[in-house]
């Protein structure tokens, strides 16, 4: 197969960073691509004004590309934080009235895929505490997805730069989603699998793959090390790709990578090749 056959969408929040957020869809439509996914674009507010989410929107649909996923508010992620729902106090409160705006935004883009980072470890907060928090935003959260014909999706991240993150294994992350799926019976969560944290966590991931395959709703990727294009590190990026297809999963595959020293246009020559 090989990556020619592979469904490529961009994430603007990693990748066209160079460009205002408003002009991003349009360079991804321009760079020769349909879809593209967001982390939350407002890590300042769950709740932005009316005027903000109306101009994304108008963005996305003037460039003439699908939105294919949106992460709920995280907290201020790029920075230090990887998630708010398990948090308690003023952190989960932002999530859930983030709930329905995120979910009201995709519905509005035909988007069928809301990411849900699970949040730090806090110190002094009991993690029994944290989990029994998240799965109650959790679930929230999987019925608004379920609202709007869409999955909710739950990552594993990397310890190495996630080190207070507690789903740091594709095993974890799935574990969560047997939890919400069994607590809402909606059986709509599903697993991100993020081919480049599993890599810095060590897996094997032609392992997981086999193991997970059927339980992922969306997969992204990066080289390893150094969270570049493919072609920059050592993965072998094509072959897992192809497995992952050969194991059913026909889903789109985010490009979540750093362009580098280089405009993110230029960022696609390997898959041009």
């Amino acid at each position: 197969m090989g990556f020619a056959e592979q469904r490529f969408n961009v994430n603007l929040s990693i990748l066209f960073t160079e460009l205002p957020l408003l002009e991003r869809p349009a360079a991804a439509a321009a760079a020769g691509f349909t879809a593209v996914e967001l982390w939350w674009p407002w890590i300042d507010t769950p709740t932005p004004e009316r005027s903000e989410l109306d101009a994304l929107r108008k963005a996305v649909e003037d460039a003439g590309v699908q939105l294919t996923g949106l992460n709920f508010y995280a907290g201020q992620l790029p920075g230090p934080d990887r998630g708010a729902l398990s948090l308690p106090g003023e952190e989960s409160e932002r999530f859930r009235a983030n709930i329905d705006v995120a979910a009201d935004l995709a519905e509005s883009l035909g988007c069928k895929a809301l990411n849900a980072l699970y949040g730090n470890r806090v110190e002094g907060v009991d993690p029994a505490e944290q989990d029994a928090l998240a799965l109650e935003n959790l679930v929230l959260a999987a019925r608004a997805a379920d609202r709007i014909g869409a999955v909710l999706l739950i990552e594993a991240l990397n310890k190495p730069e996630s080190p207070l993150y507690p789903l740091v294994s594709a095993a974890a992350a799935v574990g969560i989603v047997d939890k919400v799926n069994q607590a809402t019976g909606l059986d709509n969560a599903r697993f991100l699998m993020d081919l480049y944290h599993l890599s810095m966590n060590g897996e094997d991931l032609p392992a997981v793959i086999e193991q997970y395959a059927a339980r992922t709703g969306h997969v992204q990727i990066a080289d390893n090390p150094g969270r570049g294009a493919p072609g920059t590190g050592a993965l072998p990026l094509e072959d897992l790709l192809d497995q992952l297809a050969k194991a059913g999963y026909d889903g789109w595959v985010g490009l979540e990578y750093k362009p580098g020293d280089r405009p993110s246009a230029e960022s696609f020559d390997w898959l041009r090749r």
